[in-house]
């Protein structure tokens, strides 16, 4: 660990609640209240899936709101790092000092011009493709939502705490009604009916990989469009206007990189996780891929080659479909950037005129 690490997480913990002060209470008081109880558990230190008391979160929740209002209208801070600051969004600079120590940190602006801050231990890096790709594990400062991963420039940051409270939520919601689908398929190839916590981390490395994978997505897609595309999305004032870019990038990066990837590496828990999580508006602007059975990938196994085949011609399906979607989200892409914002908002109502039937 670095010298003065505590003056550091410090700093970068004050950062965040600056940031929840100013933007937290936009979410619904539903999403709000989750988030907050997951966040307490997080500071606590109390583990996915054990009870929390509820007088003590209350409790906690009340004081944190009066934190936040005392920390409203401030700026926010240098970072400091071995008696030299930093500027709060320095990311490339601030990480050039700390990973050689082991601590990975992240700073953006994400959805609706929410700031993000984080700080953690690195796992491993690596360099591939003109990438670097940080995987941390444990965190020592954070804001309220979190982002399991994210492409900064040309580093992509893959948070594993976060992607595990991310995965121990949708397991716990599907657990409450156990319906049949794309999750319970990715649950149940992980074996997560007889061993939830252990069926966790094999999901995590999974999913690790899924989101590293979206990521140089991303970086394909911000290669077709420009740096254009990025200037847009943070000067957005139009929430509608920033969703359909969203999803359209999303898709685009998906078609280039991660499908076609998980299908020529046979990771069909992966694929399924994937489409379960294959929603909102990414969904309704790509109805060819929403209409996909993939309960035929990965269903062969070694047991028939009739059924070995079906599911070749599956796999074979899918990637025509990718293939399809990235030359489609590409031309929409380009479509939106020619428009002016008002004018994305207003499409942004009349989804099949852009959408891949």
């Amino acid at each position: 660990m670095i010298a003065d690490a505590g003056r550091l997480i410090a700093a970068v913990q004050r950062n965040c609640h600056i940031a929840d002060a100013r933007h937290a209470r936009e979410m619904t008081l539903c999403t709000y209240l989750l988030e907050m109880r997951e966040f307490y558990r997080w500071e606590t230190g109390i583990p996915l899936g054990d009870p929390l008391a509820r007088p003590e979160v209350g409790a906690w929740l009340c004081a944190r709101e009066e934190l936040w209002e005392t920390l409203v209208d401030d700026s926010f801070g240098a970072v400091p790092i071995a008696g030299t600051d930093h500027e709060p969004f320095a990311v490339a600079d601030i990480n050039a000092r700390l990973v050689p120590h082991g601590l990975v940190y992240g700073a953006g602006i994400g959805r609706f011009g929410k700031p993000h801050f984080f700080l953690g231990r690195l796992e491993r890096a690596e360099e591939s493709d003109g990438l670097t790709v940080l995987v941390c594990e444990c965190e020592y400062a954070r804001d309220l939502t979190t982002m399991p991963a994210a492409l900064q420039g040309g580093t992509v940051i893959v948070r594993r705490e976060a992607l595990r409270q991310w995965l121990w939520e949708k397991a716990e919601a599907w657990t409450m009604k156990q319906t049949p689908g794309a999750l319970a398929l990715a649950l149940a190839a992980h074996g997560h009916a007889h061993d939830p916590h252990a069926a966790l981390e094999r999901m995590a490395d999974a999913e690790t990989e899924t989101l590293i994978l979206h990521e140089r997505g991303e970086h394909a897609a911000g290669r077709l469009l420009g740096t254009v595309w990025e200037e847009r999305l943070a000067c957005s004032s139009r929430r509608r206007a920033e969703i359909l870019m969203r999803a359209v990038r999303d898709n685009l990066a998906d078609c280039l990189v991660t499908l076609p990837a998980l299908i020529e590496r046979q990771a069909w828990p992966s694929l399924w996780f994937w489409f379960a999580n294959f929603d909102g508006m990414r969904r309704e602007l790509f109805p060819a891929l929403a209409q996909f059975d993939y309960e035929k990938l990965g269903a062969g196994g070694a047991a028939s080659a009739a059924s070995t085949a079906n599911m070749g011609a599956a796999s074979a399906e899918l990637a025509a479909l990718a293939a399809r979607g990235a030359e489609h989200f590409a031309a929409v892409a380009r479509r939106l950037l020619a428009l002016d914002e008002a004018s994305i908002a207003a499409l942004s109502h009349d989804i099949p005129v852009l959408a891949l039937a």
